[in-house]
């Protein structure tokens, strides 16, 4: 790990390593990444890590750095809103309110979802916008969430994660666990 982080890592050989770390859920790599770089996608990524930590029985010592963690995420996510691809500083800011809602820092579910709505219309072919949409179906509560309509959201994202270019990227891999999980749920109900 020390070599890891002591040699500046060209992104793809970063993005290896991680997804690497992340196929075997060691987030301690994520951690040891994100508290050296500024990268909404590996933030948000451990954000959702570490909120769904420090949610469980006798974890809630993790509740500060999960709030500390969520704090410095949206922070990041404010000062990149003008030169992030379109549709990002929509999703990254639903995540945030996710992720506040969940510390009970915030209330914004309907706000939150609408961001994620939003962020599809402005970015129709990002596989990690459409995901994320998947995500927040996938989570949300009826009326709001349905696992039928995340799947959809999923599967579309699956085609665009086809490109070469997602090879190392953690949500391609996190997309086709949520459509199985679809599937698994969509046919035992």
């Amino acid at each position: 790990m020390a070599l890891f982080l002591s040699i500046p890592l060209a992104a793809q050989t970063a993005d290896s390593v991680l997804f690497a770390a992340y196929l075997r859920e060691d987030m301690t790599a994520w951690k040891a990444y994100v508290d050296q770089h500024t990268d909404l996608l590996y933030e948000y990524g451990y954000c959702g890590y570490i909120v769904a930590e420090a949610k469980k029985d006798g974890k809630q010592s993790l509740l500060l750095e999960a709030k500390r963690y969520v704090a410095r995420f949206k922070q990041h996510v404010e000062a990149q809103k003008n030169s992030l691809p379109k549709g990002h500083y929509e999703m990254y800011m639903s995540a945030v309110y996710v992720f506040e809602l969940r510390l009970k820092e915030s209330i914004h579910p309907v706000k939150a979802m609408s961001l994620a709505k939003d962020a599809t219309k402005l970015a129709p072919t990002d596989p990690m916008v459409l995901t994320y949409y998947g995500t927040s179906l996938f989570y949300a509560p009826k009326p709001f969430g349905s696992k039928q309509e995340a799947l959809e959201w999923f599967e579309q994202a699956e085609t665009y994660f086809r490109a070469p270019k997602w090879q190392y990227c953690w949500l391609r891999k996190a997309n086709e666990m949520y459509i199985q999980q679809c599937k698994e749920k969509l046919k035992n109900n």
